[in-house]
Formats: structure tokens, C-alpha cells, sequence
């Protein structure tokens, strides 16, 4: 991190291993407004902060639309409750998601395995 608590395009990358065309796609989707000195970008506090709800958002298979729709509610009043209950809706759509993705890759197994002790049944 540069001295005054800055972090550089490049350091911000190391940090959220992300590449390159990754973090400016975030920029470009204004997701991220780094500060631009020259062709310079700088990341404070802030957009570190918003990466780190980018990266959970993703993490949780969330669309960059809807992690735009969640960064906005954070930084609008995280304390509202209205803005509460939408991300409770948002977390309760997306943990349906999450469960039925997890049901396919169980059923994918279990057909796997089986295909699989079929042949080595066969040697």
C-alpha cells in the first residue's frame, strides 16, 4: 500500500487476485471510480471496501447487476431498513439459487460414480 493508504492498480490486483482486465471491466461497468493521476489509477479506502462486496458478491455466484443494486444500497444507508429487507429478498433468491446449483452437482456425482464403477466393473 503507497503511503498515504492508496493502493496501486497493480497492488489492488495482488490483493483481490483479480486480473488486470478484470479490474478495469469493473471500472469500465463503474463498479470501481479509482482515482486517476496521469494514466496512474489509486485505489483508497473506499473502492477497497467495495471490491472486497464485489468479491463476496461473486463469490456468493451474484450478477454484477445485482452486486451493483447491493453496492448501492450499502452506500445509500446501510441502517435502513427497507434497504434491509430488499438484501434479505436478494440473499433468500440467491440461497435458492446456490441450492438448486448444489442439487445438480450432487445428481452429476452420483450419475458419475456410477457411470464410472459400471466400467470398472468391465476391466
Amino acid at each position: 500500500m503507497t503511503s498515504d493508504n492508496r493502493l496501486t492498480f497493480k497492488e489492488m490486483c495482488a490483493k483481490f487476485d483479480v486480473t488486470p482486465r478484470t479490474l478495469r471491466y469493473y471500472e469500465y461497468i463503474e463498479l470501481l471510480s479509482p482515482e486517476r493521476d496521469g494514466r496512474s489509477r489509486f485505489y483508497h479506502p473506499r473502492e477497497v471496501a467495495r471490491m472486497k462486496l464485489i468479491m463476496r458478491g461473486r463469490k456468493f455466484g451474484f450478477s454484477l447487476e445485482d452486486i451493483r443494486q447491493w453496492l448501492d444500497m450499502y452506500n445509500s444507508d446501510p441502517q435502513n431498513r427497507a434497504q434491509m429487507e430488499a438484501m434479505i429478498a436478494f440473499a433468500d433468491r440467491q440461497m435458492e439459487e446456490l441450492q438448486n446449483r448444489r442439487q445438480q452437482i450432487e445428481d452429476a456425482i452420483s450419475e458419475l460414480q456410477a457411470l464410472r464403477d459400471q466400467v470398472a466393473k468391465g476391466l
